[in-house]
């Protein structure tokens, strides 16, 4: 079925936690146990994955064929248009039985739509959270997926590499945008992980700035934050470039988040707290005097989603193990100057960490 190695884990799991009925939505999860890709739409689809037993799959009749074609010996509940999803759901609930139980459900994922034809179907009642449970599956990469997060990685930098040249004072932030998209797609992404951010002067102080018409200026400091898929896998990249000649304080911040990156990177080794290598990179900022200027966790894990546990940050205490692929990515923002923030993606080694990137982390003038 699919992969069974990660369908036995599942099991085991499910056993653990006492859960008896898992529900998935299309997405990472789905993909991750089934190599199923269903688009989200207002026609819902939903997998029924019992800790015993065949899997159920709920979907548009139109999508039939698709989920034939998966090795998973699905019992499917098809609908049409005319009909619509609620006798579906309630065949599969016949079918499955144990009406009345808990089902697990992904509270990042799910929708009220699926949710409520569930608890209709099922009789089931308040969902409980199946994300601690899908996040122990997925933290640890096999060798597969590291080699494709790799891929994702070598055509984001191919892509950096050959669209800088491109860039110059007076060029739009959207411009820019529009150039690099252009030229992830040229390195072999197959898809964009997310919306790229190429932003500078005052958008730079703001961490998760939207592209715009403002051209960038000379001096101006130009967060590029972008990443794409290859292979179902992202790819996650942060560099920080300045357009000309950088001034002291410019200087001087950069150097002090590429220290911090650097401590961040060197911390990781199997056995600490996710948290400790947050630890390690703020350290460095606040001793510069610039804590207050650092916002937002150091890094999240990186595999089939861009944003996926661990997160490095206080207060996660999760053990790192060899295979866990996450990002270390510090960052300073001096509202309405500018910002720098320098982020690579790092697995967890035997012995330590290991950078899978490896574009220069040198300041860079345009």
């Amino acid at each position: 079925m699919g992969h069974p190695a990660r369908w036995d884990r599942l099991r085991e799991e499910m056993a653990r936690e006492g859960l008896e009925l898992l529900a998935l939505v299309p997405g990472a999860n789905l993909f991750y146990l089934t190599g199923l890709h269903f688009h989200r739409m207002e026609r819902p689809i939903v997998a029924l994955l019992p800790r015993e037993g065949e899997p159920a799959l709920i979907l548009p009749a139109f999508e039939v064929e698709k989920a034939q074609g998966a090795p998973i010996p699905w019992r499917l509940f098809p609908y049409t248009d005319a009909e619509g999803p609620t006798s579906a759901f309630h065949a599969a609930a016949a079918v499955l039985g144990g009406r009345g139980r808990p089902i697990a459900v992904e509270a990042l994922g799910m929708r009220v739509l699926e949710w409520s034809l569930l608890a209709q179907a099922f009789e089931s009642p308040t969902p409980i959270p199946a994300e601690p449970l899908l996040a122990r599956l997925r933290m640890v990469k096999g060798p597969e997926e590291i080699a494709a997060i790799r891929r994702a990685i070598a055509a984001a930098e191919a892509a950096l590499q050959q669209w800088l040249p491109e860039v110059r004072p007076g060029m739009t932030e959207r411009e820019a945008t529009r150039r690099l998209i252009q030229a992830c797609f040229a390195a072999g992404a197959d898809a964009l992980a997310f919306e790229p951010i190429v932003v500078a002067g005052p958008n730079a102080a703001l961490p998760h700035a939207t592209p715009s018409d403002r051209p960038m200026g000379p001096g101006e400091l130009m967060i590029v934050d972008f990443g794409v898929i290859v292979e179902g896998y992202v790819s996650d990249l942060t560099r920080t470039f300045v357009l000309g000649e950088p001034d002291p304080e410019t200087a001087r911040i950069y150097e002090v988040v590429r220290e911090a990156n650097a401590a961040g990177r060197a911390a990781v080794r199997p056995g600490i707290p996710a948290e400790a290598v947050d630890r390690a990179a703020r350290a460095v900022i606040e001793a510069a005097g610039y804590g207050a200027y650092f916002p937002h966790r150091t890094g999240h894990g990186l595999g089939l989603e861009v944003h996926e546990p661990p997160y490095l940050v206080a207060g996660d205490a999760t053990p790192l193990q060899p295979g866990m692929i996450f990002t270390v990515e510090p960052g300073i923002y001096l509202p309405g100057k500018g910002g720098v923030r320098i982020e690579d993606v790092v697995v967890v080694t035997e012995t330590g960490g290991e950078s899978l990137t490896a574009f220069p982390r040198e300041l860079r003038s345009l």
